[in-house]
């Protein structure tokens, strides 16, 4: 159907596909061709498609209860909490929908914390170029891309851009309004970029010396995608604030903000809410989502696996002049070429090959972490292929 026949929004430049079945790595399009998923919904589907311990969940909280809101207890919620803050730094959570507002809760909390706990009047948030943290009117205004803000001014204020990866810039960002810093410890659409520890370590000192709240945006990192359970561990520090969504439901929409004991009164009754945040149903995925990745150490077969294809890429791609390097953490995987990617992005899709982008130049690999070793090769067959017929064309014209 064209855009024009269509009763949906143009907001999305769609791949020519229709999906219509997935299950586990493998999905299938309305013409009956099958597929490699190296894309997981965008590091949603990290279990797999239909993964099964999480479909029987479901089916067996629809026979109970759907929704009665947030003016009554939900004891799922308090589970997946409980499960939450055992393995984590945070003390509690909040539930809501989706990543957009798991950041705006974050922004909330700490511009409340600052003016309701502290008793000052700090409110601005130091966020990175080429980060990504929503499509809200906070979260597009906190995400350092100009691309998503153009016709949406004016914006609300409250939030400047540092470079990433820059220790000796960062200092400069920090005044007398700041009340935190929002970091990706690795840029998921800002092309799969790590921070550098000792950014990291100097982002932490800042934080301490001005009193400043450390929010860890992990809506793509966490809940295992980079090889452990949440992307801060990698560096030995721990956040104030940090938020989830993504992986979190296998597929269903839920999304979480985890913070320290000291910020709880912060967030006093009626402050802030959602009314579909936190269901019985969306929290009964989390709840078999985790308990299924902790219970079978799928974290560590996410970074097993992610080494892996990372060595298998390295390996079959060197020579090709179009990659420049292939980086990330775990099964976050990012292919930087020398020109966009677009079309060799299509050129996968059409060999069976599931991948998107992340910003113009850069492949963006993110497998589900029960991906066998064969898939992975063959996931990497493809990509080799299609980046050497690439080379080829581009030398020849």
């Amino acid at each position: 159907m064209s855009e024009q026949q269509s009763a949906l929004f143009p907001t999305y430049a769609r791949f020519p596909i229709t999906m219509v079945k997935g299950e586990g790595s493998k999905l299938w399009d309305d013409q009956g061709n099958e597929y490699l998923d190296f894309a997981s919904g965008i590091a949603v589907t990290n279990l797999g498609h239909t993964p099964k311990r999480v479909r029987d969940r479901l089916v067996e909280q629809l026979d109970q209860l759907w929704h009665v809101s947030n003016l009554f207890h939900i004891p799922n919620q308090e589970q997946l909490a409980q499960l939450l803050t055992a393995n984590s730094f945070a003390d509690a959570v909040f539930f809501c929908n989706s990543g957009a507002e798991a950041n705006e809760a974050a922004i909330k909390l700490a511009r409340r914390y600052n003016s309701k706990i502290l008793g000052n009047d700090r409110y601005e948030v130091i966020t990175f170029q080429t980060s990504f943290h929503g499509r809200t009117l906070a979260t597009l205004t906190a995400t350092g891309q100009d691309k998503v803000k153009e016709g949406f001014h004016p914006l609300p204020v409250g939030f400047v851009h540092a470079p990433y990866n820059d220790v000796e810039a960062l200092k400069s960002f920090v005044t007398d309004k700041t009340c935190a810093i929002m970091l990706e410890f690795v840029q998921g659409e800002g092309g799969v970029i790590p921070a550098t520890p000792e950014f990291v370590q100097e982002v932490v000192r800042l934080c301490d010396k001005h009193n400043l709240l450390l929010i860890a945006d992990e809506i793509q990192t966490g809940i295992g995608r980079t090889g452990k359970l949440f992307a801060y561990e990698h560096y030995g520090v721990e956040p104030d604030i940090m938020t989830l969504a993504k992986g979190l439901g296998s597929g269903f929409p839920i999304g979480a903000m985890l913070g320290k004991a000291k910020l709880r009164d912060a967030l006093s009754a009626g402050s802030h809410g959602t009314t579909f945040g936190g269901t019985p149903i969306a929290t009964a995925a989390g709840i078999a989502t985790l308990e299924q990745m902790l219970e079978e150490k799928l974290v560590d077969r996410a970074a097993e696996k992610g080494a892996y294809l990372q060595n298998q890429l390295k390996a079959k791609l060197a020579g090709n002049p179009l990659v420049k390097t292939v980086r990330g953490l775990g099964l976050l995987i990012g292919i930087e070429c020398a020109q966009p990617v677009g079309e060799m992005v299509s050129a996968m899709h059409k060999q069976g090959l599931i991948v998107i982008s992340a910003g113009p130049n850069v492949i963006r690999l993110l497998p589900n972490f029960l991906v066998t070793d064969e898939e992975l090769n063959r996931g990497a067959e493809i990509i080799s292929r299609v980046l050497a017929e690439q080379a080829s064309v581009a030398g020849a014209s």
